[in-house]
């Protein structure tokens, strides 16, 4: 009797998916039709059509290899991209690149990260593998994306409404580099408080990019354990702002959404970017050189300064309210850039809607003929108590003061050693701590004359905390 040999699996590369997802979307073919034509199983076509997004963003990345047949995700994915972002900004420089220079910067990436990897001959083949890098014989590279004419060469205020009439407000985006002074108090500015953000949106205010903050430090204490992809906010361990990184992401994004956006800058900036890759989706306008305007109208970003001060202000006198005796001084102390992370993304998400519109507009930063009308009143948040609203407008524009020598509390320790363990860090909060922490809040707000809507937000944080605590 004959044994019946095993069907061998047909498995299609990402550019055979491709074709799949054409045959589907512009012929009235079935999936069996289909299959049939690629000679693979109906649940195989199947399976493709699940994963459209994905598989379309990696076709539309122009780093993905297209003659894979099967993706294989890395255990650390974290230095995966930030070594490719590495690696586009070497090829875009014309540097020569070996595998020796790969393995040891992903070994310098890993060690900013916290992150104990020691990357390997055969990680490095895999790595190029996924993202389609192959380099023999020292040469010139060249750039992945296909090519983009240089920057079109700063024009004036008057004449940037021209360039912007080939995009509608809902595509024209503006940004700004905003340093911050994130745990500052009244009348003091301490010297290693300061970090910058990164604010993004559009001019009809309907979309604002995720915060980004960027800080002295490369792995702050306080981030020991936390989940980067849980945050409200990204952080990168250096003062200066990732263009290249920030921009390749905003342009994947743009790709997945089929849009092409402008994006206004200073022309400083654009020149210093001229050098990058090309970015398919994204068109950087640059701003008159000579004029004073801002890439994102400066009331937007008083605004969201003043909403950071203001929640500032509030945790600091919470925390003076536990602590009796403690000074304004010494509880803005306990403020660590991971409490930044948060207040800059609350911050960032109270700025109005309509006072982004208005100012698009008023500043010449997007089409319209007169400003709309906004109410003064939601530009900024209510003065706070104990202070005057001169002292509170001097407040949010802190950053301008001369800054008062000092030791950062983060590089000094936290001082509470009966709340650290042996290692140095805080220990990690338990599912049981969580529960507990829950029964409290709840508690306290039972006791304090909570309104009803309030418990309907608390009840979907005690959803999510108990089903995490279910996994």
């Amino acid at each position: 009797m004959e044994l019946c040999s095993k069907k061998k699996l047909h498995a299609l590369s990402l550019a055979e998916k491709i074709q799949v997802l054409e045959l589907l979307d512009e012929s009235k073919m079935s999936q069996s039709e289909v299959a049939r034509r690629f000679q693979v199983s109906q649940p195989q076509i199947s399976r493709i059509c699940k994963n459209k997004e994905k598989l379309l963003a990696d076709w539309c990345s122009g780093t993905a290899n297209r003659e894979r047949k099967r993706k294989r995700e890395s255990k650390y994915s974290g230095i995966d991209e930030a070594l490719l972002c590495w690696y586009h900004i070497a090829r875009a420089k014309a540097w020569d690149v070996t595998g020796p220079m790969l393995l040891h910067k992903a070994k310098e990436l890993a060690d900013i990260m916290g992150q104990d990897f020691v990357p390997s001959i055969g990680w490095l083949v895999r790595w190029k593998r996924r993202n389609n890098v192959g380099f023999g014989a020292r040469h010139v590279l060249v750039p992945p994306f296909p090519s983009e004419p240089p920057p079109p060469a700063p024009t004036s205020q008057a004449q940037l409404p021209l360039s912007l009439k080939d995009f509608s407000p809902e595509d024209i985006f503006g940004c700004a580099e905003v340093p911050l002074l994130y745990r500052a108090v009244p009348g003091r500015v301490g010297a290693c408080d300061r970090v910058q953000v990164l604010l993004c949106a559009n001019s009809k205010g309907t979309e604002k990019r995720r915060v980004l903050v960027s800080g002295r430090q490369a792995a702050p204490r306080c981030f020991f354990g936390v989940s980067s992809e849980a945050l409200p906010a990204s952080y990168h361990p250096d003062l200066g702002i990732p263009w290249s990184q920030w921009l390749a992401q905003f342009d994947r994004d743009m790709g997945r959404q089929g849009r092409q956006v402008a994006l206004l800058l200073a022309a400083q900036v654009v020149e210093e970017l001229a050098g990058l890759p090309g970015l398919c989706h994204v068109r950087l306008l640059p701003l008159s050189a000579a004029g004073n305007t801002p890439s994102l109208p400066s009331s937007v970003v008083r605004a969201f300064k003043a909403h950071y001060r203001y929640r500032l202000l509030g945790k600091l006198a919470a925390a003076q309210n536990e602590r009796a005796g403690t000074s304004l001084v010494e509880a803005g102390a306990g403020i660590t850039v991971l409490d930044a992370l948060h207040i800059a993304a609350a911050a960032w998400a109270k700025v109005p809607l309509q006072l982004i519109v208005s100012s698009f507009v008023q500043e010449g930063l997007a089409p319209g003929k007169t400003p709309l009308a906004w109410d003064k009143a939601s530009e900024m948040p209510q003065v706070p108590g104990g202070l005057s609203p001169e002292e509170f407008s001097r407040f949010v524009d802190l950053e301008g003061e001369e800054p008062v020598s000092g030791v950062c509390k983060e590089e000094m320790g936290t001082g509470d050693e009966e709340r650290v363990g042996g290692d140095g860090f805080d220990p990690l909060p338990s599912k049981a701590d969580a529960l507990r922490a829950l029964g409290t809040l709840r508690r306290w707000f039972e006791c304090n004359g909570t309104s009803p809507e309030l418990f309907e937000n608390f009840y979907a944080c005690e959803e999510e905390v108990e089903r995490l605590c279910c996994l």
